[in-house]
């Protein structure tokens, strides 16, 4: 678990805020030995971080002690580089419309945003605020906007202590006091963690990755093995520093804030599950489609269907035979799929999913009664379930037009009791991905099996997944944290 401290360019620029052990200033830092062999999150708040000052030494340093520090030397020669970044289209969006309420008119006025550790004083703004420093993780930052509709940003630079007035003080302290508690209260726990967890997930997902009872198992299983684990959601993105690993519970995707995270966590040297190569690897159908067939493992005989020249029903028949099964590249939980049997159904959902994507995977559909779904945490294989098909329907998942979802029963299976065939390919087709958690989904059919998919952020819920091994499914994810946390520690 990692201690928090403050280092400043003199112990006198801390005398408008609380009292605390927990500051020191930067040549205190520098030149004390003794830090190397114990673990802090340090937060550089020294007014000068240019090459060569005692700022910059000091997150140079922080990094070659092992310590999580922010800023970081990659964010600090970034900004003093002048590199600027650009906002998504949401966020120019948003931007744009706070500077007319500022009453600015003409392309040469501009406006200033000051954030503090990924918040703002500017409630219109807090979202932008909160984007700008995932992408540049410094305490304080100074972010000049200019006054037209995209590629707003003209300048970013880091804010010193000594830049701030009276009222910008007490907004400063609230943040740092939002964003790291260890700095002014003490551990909630009389015997202390050897490290810190952060589980991102979504409370409002109708379909979350893991039930409540599960996440709930997580966190009393990690305080077994001396892990404090904390459930942390898309407005706790700033607070990421503040941890030594992340645990993604939350549905992933591409331009997505649990990819942003998983890359800022790899970034920072956290142990990270699941990885930004896997949620690569996992979420897009047509790359893992190209990834199996490279890697010879059996799938279902597919194609791909483009936008530009979308092939004829006789055509891709000819090839998939019928009916076929169309899916966009992305989809989860059965969304964006559907199964054409004639010429007008695969029309029709054709013009549906190129409304999302350029390119929709066909695939021949394998009607079975049940999927199998084989966990695997790197390369072993830690659970097994069968998924049965919805009442009535082809898929686990039925969607109906009314917008509410059913699901088919399932049935939880001792690893050996699963058929040979589909636990070697569910291995195989994991291991094609990476060392992280991966759920396999396999048909089994005449005694052989196909890979349908392979989900980085598996199904994990009380009552289902774990049937089997019961909380030793929960300890066995987080021993492997602890493996790989020991292991960076060593």
């Amino acid at each position: 678990m990692h201690s928090t401290i403050l280092i400043l360019d003199s112990l006198d620029q801390w005398k408008p805020y609380y009292d605390t052990d927990s500051i020191l200033s930067s040549s205190e830092y520098l030149q004390n030995q003794e830090l190397n062999q114990k673990h802090f999150f340090v937060i550089n708040l020294c007014n000068k971080l240019d090459y060569h000052s005692e700022g910059y030494y000091c997150s140079l340093l922080a990094q070659a002690r092992g310590h999580k520090v922010l800023p970081d030397i990659e964010v600090i020669n970034r900004l003093e580089s002048g590199a600027v970044m650009r906002l998504d289209n949401l966020m120019q969006k948003i931007a744009f419309k706070w500077m007319q309420s500022n009453g600015l008119l003409k392309d040469s006025e501009s406006s200033t945003l000051d954030i503090y550790f990924g918040t703002t004083s500017e409630v219109a703004m807090e979202k932008v605020a909160r984007y700008i420093f995932e992408q540049n993780p410094c305490p304080m930052l100074r972010v000049q906007f200019a006054f037209r509709e995209k590629n707003q940003i003209e300048n970013i630079r880091p804010l010193g202590l000594e830049e701030l007035t009276d009222s910008q003080q007490d907004v400063f302290a609230q943040a740092l006091d939002a964003f790291s508690k260890k700095v002014w209260r003490q551990p909630r726990v009389k015997k202390p963690s050897r490290y810190d967890l952060a589980i991102l997930h979504d409370p409002n997902d109708p379909m979350p990755p893991s039930n409540k009872t599960a996440l709930n198992s997580f966190i009393s299983q990690a305080k077994k093995l001396q892990i404090n684990a904390e459930l942390i959601t898309e407005q706790d993105a700033y607070r990421l520093m503040e941890y030594d690993a992340l645990f993604i519970r939350q549905t992933t995707s591409l331009n997505h804030i649990t990819y942003r995270m998983s890359q800022r966590a790899q970034e920072a040297d956290m142990v990270v599950i699941d990885d930004p190569l896997s949620i690569i690897r996992c979420t897009n159908k047509v790359y893992l489609k190209e990834l199996l067939d490279k890697e010879e493992i059996p799938t279902p005989k597919s194609a791909l269907i483009f936008k530009s020249r979308p092939e004829t029903w006789e055509q891709i028949t000819e090839t998939l035979g019928a009916p076929i099964v169309l899916k966009v590249p992305d989809g989860s939980f059965s969304h964006g799929m559907g199964k054409a049997a004639n010429d007008a159904d695969y029309q029709k959902i054709l013009e549906t999913l190129f409304a999302k994507t350029a390119i929709v995977l066909a695939q021949e559909f394998l009607p079975t009664d049940f999927d199998w779904r084989i966990g695997v945490l790197n390369g072993n294989a830690i659970y097994a379930c069968k998924y049965f098909m919805a009442r009535g329907h082809w898929q686990i998942y039925h969607h109906n037009d009314s917008g509410k979802s059913q699901t088919g029963s399932f049935k939880t299976v001792p690893i050996n009791k699963v058929p040979r065939h589909v636990l070697r390919n569910a291995l195989d087709a994991a291991n094609c991905i990476g060392k992280g958690l991966y759920g396999v989904d396999v048909k089994e059919i005449d005694e052989k099996s196909v890979i349908i998919e392979v989900n980085d952020n598996p199904s994990i819920d009380h009552g289902v997944e774990d049937a089997i091994l019961g909380d030793e499914l929960y300890r066995l994810i987080l021993r492997e944290f602890l493996d790989r946390l020991d292991r960076k520690h060593r």
